[in-house]
């Protein structure tokens, strides 16, 4: 049967505001169902695909079970067993593909493979993270903050490090979730120009650390060197010196001020050693979320197509 075209989620962008606070409410409701030991399958006979061109611990783990919790089965899929567009373009893939399996996620580099991917699928397709966006970790971010602190209409979040993937996310929640954000990066590692021009009535770039603190309700971050910057290590340790969070950082937010990261972390460096001890560290309870968050995501998605 010819279904109508399906939703994708590649960024924050392809949800309404009122989708994305739906979604995050229903991941608070499917952690707490799942917490409380009910059975929930609604989605008992679907197949998730999982294509996996870049690492993953979290996000593998948080698909593999979500999909199993609700009733279905994760095929992984690694580099090793497919190629995206190297021996098979990437639209026929695609099509092979969203033949056998219901919906698909997709962690790869270029941002324009999973649009490709999307454009020719007949089953919907989530962004598990590209170089440019990485929107299923904000869903489980944004519900963190709600667990914790209510609504983050109006707040003010400041992100430290390096302008990548999840600082886009980031731009594109500050826009969807309607609040400030303050990117505190050093010189040449911005994020994208048309990225920050298209928010710039909401988002700010600060050069100093203790001055982008000031008044944050939220501080997050992540590794100096992302996947495949590795040998950028030893150049990006002197460059991001100055960029790291840690209690005293911390002490100049506001006093109910929370910490998060997407992990992995490396300790010493973006995050001192007790930082991820610290009180106002909520990281465990965020990557835990990523696990609801998706099942939400999941849900809504398979909902939308046979609705």
């Amino acid at each position: 049967m010819a279904n109508m075209a399906p939703r994708h989620f590649l960024t924050l962008l392809d949800f309404t505001p009122s989708e994305l606070a739906q979604l995050t409410t229903r991941a608070i409701e499917l952690k707490s169902m799942h917490h409380q030991g009910q059975v929930f399958e609604p989605l008992k006979n679907k197949v998730l695909g999982m294509i996996f061109e870049k690492s993953s611990t979290r996000t593998r783990v948080s698909f593999e079970a979500g999909i199993a919790q609700l009733g279905g089965a994760g095929i992984f899929l690694s580099s090793k067993d497919t190629q995206l567009g190297r021996g098979e373009p990437i639209e026929d893939s695609a099509r092979v593909l969203s033949r056998m399996c219901d919906i698909i996620m997709i962690r790869t580099f270029g941002h324009d493979i999973v649009e490709n991917f999307a454009a020719n699928s007949r089953v919907p397709v989530i962004n598990a993270l590209t170089d440019d966006y990485h929107p299923c970790q904000l869903i489980a971010d944004m519900q963190t903050f709600q667990e914790h602190r209510g609504s983050i209409q109006g707040k003010t979040v400041v992100w430290v490090g390096d302008g990548n993937n999840m600082c886009h996310s980031y731009i594109n929640a500050a826009r969807q979730f309607d609040f400030k954000l303050v990117v505190n990066c050093p010189a040449g590692f911005d994020p994208m120009p048309q990225l920050m021009a298209a928010n710039k009535d909401r988002v700010t770039i600060v050069r100093d650390s203790k001055e982008a603190a000031k008044g944050a309700h939220m501080l997050v971050t992540d590794v100096w060197a992302s996947m495949g910057q590795e040998e950028e290590q030893k150049e990006r340790e002197k460059v991001f010196k100055d960029y790291q969070v840690n209690p005293a950082l911390m002490d100049l937010a506001e006093p109910d001020a929370i910490f998060m990261h997407c992990l992995p972390a490396h300790r010493g460096e973006e995050i001192s050693h007790d930082m991820m001890d610290d009180p106002r560290a909520v990281v465990w309870d965020e990557a835990e979320n990523r696990l609801h968050a998706q099942k939400a995501l999941m849900e809504f998605l398979l909902k939308q197509t046979h609705s």
